[in-house]
């Protein structure tokens, strides 16, 4: 049994849930602090965190500190979002912070955030799986911004983001100086070319009959107020209207004590169900579920899963692929090239495992990378490896972290170009040593099942590698000719020797 505290430092609120996690009991909250505090206000109107926003989340996380201590906590994590993410004075504030009160607070970019959201929800297991049996989007409402995030046929085939947040569009309508009875003809006119442009690029001939929301207001009132059967939070659309109608109806006092709610969070309330309504008639959707789920259920099911107390029952990896599959297919990447290279780079991978020292992870973002291969042919076949690259790092790859996303971009940049050495690459990248070998060793491999195929016509029924002191033979079953591929080996070779100090060389095998 360990004891874990999971704190997100959010844009509007420091909320801290206690968990005692066990291989046998699961995950159990026991405990939820809150305090609200509207870091977003400074960062999103003035791109700063003020001092006296820092003395007060500096106030509340010793408080927290003193909670963890009386509940014995063994471990705990620390997430800021977009409010701290996006200020220009991010590395002082978590010093300060640090300083004060003890506690390290890692900066997560959006995709990691949503992703955590993501399993969370995943982590309610049957439910979730009933859920997106149809097609589903996750609409991950945040202070900053809005993330969708599109299944079809249990499958995630998409995400994308918005900068639409509820703080976000509360700042903006008060630096307009409007009314509360404008919001819903402004937010209309805020939101409504974006969302048609979501629907024209992802949506297209696909019926989107579910939408699970996450966010701060909603979630809570339909957990308490709202259920279909079995699943606390589901309702069908009428009955969400009739419930979030009153917002329309009631005043903001009235509402207040309807609701249990302060009255800076019913005026956030009423954003996001603007915000809602406008996605429910964009996508014509029939159901909601509100799981309840927040990102520190997300933080503690990742400290879980990653320290092995409890097993995943859905498989994130496959949906990483699935949207990197649908990446390519956006920009007219070839299925057939792409899932041909994946088995001759991962037969490679697989051979030099004692000498490559990579991991599961490393086969992943090799996986994506050969899936990815070609992706800047869409814009340029002169400038194929420049444009893949920019592509990639422009695309959001939801479970993968922007170190990770900039590991595969460069992957696939310099399976096209030359490669740069670190002290080159450093100009122009934040990357780390161990990140630059990583990148080094899976463009090594890269190169080399891209040689394999030089001529795309994919040769080889079948493709061995053997591993044997300073070679590595790879055995080819073909009939057909390939000198072409021979011709353009060399090459490729030279590379994967200086990375690995192991020689590739081809040994064709003909099928009498």
């Amino acid at each position: 049994m360990k004891t874990f505290a999971a704190i997100d430092v959010g844009s509007f609120e420091l909320s801290m849930k206690i968990f005692e996690i066990s291989a046998k009991t699961g995950m159990r909250e026991i405990d939820h602090i809150m305090h609200h505090i509207d870091l977003g206000m400074d960062t999103y109107a003035t791109g700063k965190i003020s001092y006296a926003r820092v003395d007060e989340l500096c106030r509340y996380l010793n408080e927290y500190t003193q909670i963890m201590k009386s509940y014995k906590v063994s471990d705990y994590k620390a997430y800021g979002t977009s409010a701290i993410r996006e200020t220009e004075n991010t590395t002082i504030i978590l010093d300060q912070v640090r300083q004060r009160t003890g506690i390290c607070i890692e900066v997560i970019s959006n995709l990691e955030q949503r992703f955590l959201d993501y399993k969370a929800i995943a982590f309610k297991g049957e439910a979730f799986n009933r859920f997106i049996e149809k097609g589903t989007v996750i609409v991950d409402i945040g202070g900053g911004s809005i993330q969708f995030s599109l299944f079809d046929k249990d499958t995630l085939i998409a995400t994308q983001n918005m900068r639409l947040g509820v703080l976000r569009i509360r700042d903006y309508l008060n630096h307009l100086d409007v009314g509360r009875a404008q919001y819903e003809l402004l937010i209309g006119e805020l939101v409504n070319s974006q969302f048609a442009v979501f629907k024209k690029l992802y949506l297209k001939d696909k019926q989107i009959t579910n939408i699970i929301i996450v966010d701060d207001y909603i979630s809570l009132l339909m957990q308490k107020k709202l259920s279909s059967g079995e699943i606390s939070g589901q309702a069908d659309v009428k009955a969400f209207h009739g419930l979030m109608g009153l917002l329309r109806e009631k005043t903001p006092q009235e509402l207040t004590r309807f609701f249990d709610m302060s009255e800076e969070s019913i005026a956030l309330l009423y954003i996001s169900y603007l915000l809602l309504t406008r996605i429910i008639e964009m996508m014509d959707a029939k159901l909601l579920w509100a799981p309840g789920v927040s990102l520190c259920d997300g933080i503690a099911y990742e400290y879980a899963h990653n320290n092995k107390i409890i097993l995943p029952e859905h498989d994130f990896e496959q949906d990483i692929i699935a949207c990197a599959r649908n990446i390519s297919k956006r920009y007219m990447g070839s299925r057939k090239r792409g899932e041909t290279l994946e088995k001759i780079a991962l037969t490679i991978f697989d051979s030099m495992k004692r000498v490559h020292g990579l991991g599961a992870r490393e086969r992943l973002l090799l996986r994506i990378a050969t899936l990815l291969h070609d992706c800047g042919k869409y814009i340029s076949l002169v400038n194929l490896g420049e444009c893949s690259y920019s592509i990639i790092m422009a695309t959001e790859i939801i479970g993968l972290s922007h170190v990770e996303r900039e590991i595969v971009a460069n992957v696939v940049k310099y399976n096209h170009l030359e490669f740069e050495y670190y002290d080159d690459m450093g100009r122009q990248s934040t990357l780390d040593k161990e990140s630059y070998l990583k990148i080094a060793k899976l463009t090594a491999i890269l190169r080399v099942a891209n040689g394999l195929d030089r001529s795309h016509k994919q040769k080889f029924r079948n493709v061995k590698t053997r591993l044997r002191e300073n070679e590595l033979v790879i055995t080819v079953e073909t009939n057909e000719d390939i000198t072409l591929e021979k011709g353009m080996f060399n090459h490729r070779a030279e590379f994967f020797e200086e990375v690995y100090s192991v020689r590739p060389v081809i040994k064709q095998k003909r099928n009498l």
